[in-house]
């Protein structure tokens, strides 16, 4: 518990734990470059095509007009600042570095393989559909959390599905492609806070990672922090008031054979706002096999990737976290045919 960074009023100097060697600074990006955003009021086809458009471009895009209503996400901020603003000890039980809980609050990192810490705290909270009543296993305070995540998990996972279900019309597969094993999985609740950082050019809030999952959806308030990889520079997410950032994983990319592209991201910290982002993302059970969608194989299409079953995708995945500085493509060479 005395690891959680925002329990601490403020931070003089950063522990040792925490510097990342030869940080790569972004490069002086055209201020024109910046995620596409997609109207999902527009018509189907429109939507459908941009998605398709921002995956194979970006990996990336931002959505507006997506039917959450307001208060929902104004309460899902609301309680997550509350959250974080609790006493230490009406949390501390719920602290645990035991990466094989579900549900439990920690810090540093959530890539328990190497000993570097990166600026961030994260409650991650666990749902699966349909059904299941997880909200018991959540944390009790404060009063209305369980409630207002419940709400907020459950509209999620409707957007997050009707964004693979059009992306599946643009790529021609059937639209329930990702329906059963494919998603049902625990979708994963992460509240994560990124305090204050005494010297934020020394150290991030989380590496260059790709998302491991089937897709991520992200609100993420009005403090910008988030930076996506494109074209060999780190662009800034610019915040949209009451939008959402969604991004492909490599789950994804693998079933599309490479169309679509799961893209390296990170995060930044500053030293003088705190920055919450709340996450999402939809995950396939451990037995279910992901590997190219046979309707998009052809004579020359041929398979990019193995088919293999989720858990093993994971656990081969993981080990190569046990180097944080390995490139990304090393990191899916097992996989690639």
């Amino acid at each position: 518990m005395e690891n959680l960074l925002h329990v601490t009023p403020s931070h003089v100097s950063l522990p040792n734990s925490y510097a990342v060697p030869q940080l790569p600074q972004a490069k002086a990006t055209p201020t024109d470059i910046s995620l596409p955003v997609i109207d999902l009021s527009r018509s189907r086809d429109e939507v459908c095509r941009a998605i398709l458009d921002a995956g194979k471009e970006f990996g990336f895009f931002q959505v507006i007009n997506h039917g959450i209503p307001e208060q929902v996400l104004q309460d899902m901020e609301s309680v997550s600042e509350e959250f974080f603003q609790l006493p230490a000890a009406d949390k501390a039980h719920f602290y645990s570095e035991d990466t094989n809980r579900p549900n439990r609050l920690f810090s540093g990192s959530t890539y328990k393989t190497s000993k570097r810490l990166y600026w961030m705290d994260c409650l991650r909270l666990a749902r699966t559909f349909p059904g299941s009543d997880c909200k018991k296993e959540w944390p009790e305070k404060p009063e209305e959390l369980r409630n207002v995540f419940e709400n907020y998990t459950a509209l999620m996972r409707g957007l997050g599905m009707e964004m693979l279900h059009m992306l599946c019309q643009s790529l021609g597969l059937p639209s329930d492609y990702f329906d059963e094993d494919q998603s049902a999985g625990d979708m994963i609740l992460s509240v994560i806070r990124y305090p204050p950082c005494p010297t934020p050019d020394v150290t991030l809030g989380l590496p260059p990672h790709c998302d491991r999952n089937l897709i991520t959806l992200v609100l993420s308030g009005s403090v910008p922090g988030l930076q996506v990889f494109y074209k060999g520079d780190w662009i800034m997410v610019k915040p949209i008031r009451h939008s959402f950032v969604i991004n492909f994983g490599l789950h994804l990319e693998v079933v599309t054979n490479g169309i679509i592209k799961s893209v390296e991201h990170r995060v930044i910290t500053n030293s003088v706002q705190a920055r919450t982002s709340v996450v999402i993302t939809i995950n396939g059970t451990e037995d279910c096999l992901i590997g190219p969608a046979g309707e998009l194989l052809g004579e020359n299409k041929p398979p990019r990737y193995r088919t293999v079953t989720l858990r093993d995708f994971m656990r081969i995945y993981n080990k190569s976290l046990e180097n944080p500085d390995a490139a990304i493509k090393e990191r899916m060479k097992p996989f690639m045919i």
